[in-house]
């Protein structure tokens, strides 16, 4: 486990949204629970988090991993915010086609 980026923490508060007290969690903790969706953003966790069982949807989308982008401070700052837009127009389109 690790902990919070904290330019992720910075950037999420664009949308009101306060992860500061998240915490990165073992998927041991979730082994029991039988989802009903699951869903894998980058290809990293899809080739190598542990199978679940699931009888439910499967879905994957590989978005860049914000923290490895190299640049200026501005430069790697708008990464994330450029990646958080990835991400929110991702749900929303999820909510509008699975909810």
């Amino acid at each position: 486990m690790h902990g919070l980026n904290p330019k992720a923490v910075e950037v999420l508060k664009a949308d009101d949204i306060d992860i500061a007290h998240h915490t990165s969690n073992h998927i041991d903790e979730y082994k029991h629970i039988l989802f009903d969706i699951i869903i894998t953003v980058c290809d990293n966790a899809k080739e190598s988090c542990p199978v679940f069982t699931v009888t439910g949807l499967k879905l994957h989308h590989n978005f860049p991993d914000p923290a490895k982008f190299r640049g200026t401070e501005e430069e790697v700052l708008a990464h994330f915010h450029s990646v958080r837009l990835l991400i929110k127009d991702y749900c929303a389109n999820f909510v509008a086609n699975y909810l």
